[in-house]
């Protein structure tokens, strides 16, 4: 099944990026990138300065992955979790496509309206004495102010292009993208207010504990030199490792234009 997954975010990765796909069977895949693509992934800087120096259109590679582990031995990169070239798609990915702009696909001959949506997902992490994290995705319709969690799960079931389709029109939207980060902030912070904190009383009385046998270690022992510096030094480490705080991050999001849906309700 990993090697399916593998197999399908490689594809799916060099489609989104305008690459064709030459071989794709039994989990070896051949993709002829783009000048856009061989740039950010083939590391040849040189090379193409000297091609666009010369007046040259220049030639991207081809890059084979192989995600079958039988198939490991033949010619290209064995794509497996961790391997460097994986690393580097998620890297690239993470650095140039955190935010994006697509479409709802709609197969249509009327005149249709497509509305914006805001879409966040973000990570929450709950950090003391133990670390767990959340993902939490959120739409905001940024025409009525409407909201929906696990947006992210709603938009899989739909058909997604970076352009509109033929008759559709967008809607303007209302809200700015600033004031509805802003919103779907303030529904994170209370949401956070509202959950249970057994976990950061836990971490706490944690703390105090290793706070106060480092003391009575270090009480029979404060005369000799630089010390007390130690302890202090060794308690602000108790305090980093277990002071209790929670933290979001944004992963990615984007504006998403999408066609009025009765699933689309108030979560």
């Amino acid at each position: 099944m990993a090697i399916e997954h593998l197999n399908d975010f490689l594809q799916n990765y060099f489609t989104a990026h305008s690459c064709d796909l030459l071989h794709n069977q039994d989990g070896v895949l051949t993709v002829q990138l783009t000048e856009k693509m061989d740039r950010a992934l083939m590391n040849r800087p040189f090379y193409w300065h000297y091609v666009k120096s010369t007046g040259f259109a220049g030639e991207p590679m081809k890059l084979t992955l192989i995600t079958n582990p039988d198939k490991r031995d033949e010619k290209g990169d064995w794509i497996h979790f961790g391997s460097p070239r994986l690393q580097q798609l998620f890297t690239h990915l993470h650095t140039n496509e955190k935010y994006t702009r697509l479409f709802q696909k709609i197969d249509t001959t009327a005149k249709l309206a497509l509305y914006p949506w805001l879409v966040i997902n973000i990570k929450i992490s709950y950090v003391g004495k133990q670390k767990k994290d959340e993902i939490i995705s959120i739409g905001l319709h940024l025409v009525n102010g409407m909201m929906k969690t696990e947006m992210m799960d709603y938009l899989k079931t739909l058909p997604l292009q970076m352009t509109i389709s033929d008759y559709c029109f967008t809607i303007s939207p209302l809200i700015k993208v600033s004031s509805g980060f802003k919103r779907i902030e303030a529904v994170l912070e209370n949401y956070i207010e509202n959950q249970t904190f057994e976990w950061a009383d836990e971490s706490v009385k944690t703390l105090n504990e290793e706070i106060k046998m480092l003391k009575h270690f270090y009480s029979d022992r404060m005369d000799e030199e630089n010390l007390e510096r130690k302890m202090e030094q060794e308690i602000d480490e108790i305090i980093n490792r277990y002071q209790p705080h929670v933290s979001f991050r944004v992963i990615n999001g984007g504006i998403f234009y999408l066609n009025d849906d009765p699933a689309l309700t108030i979560q």
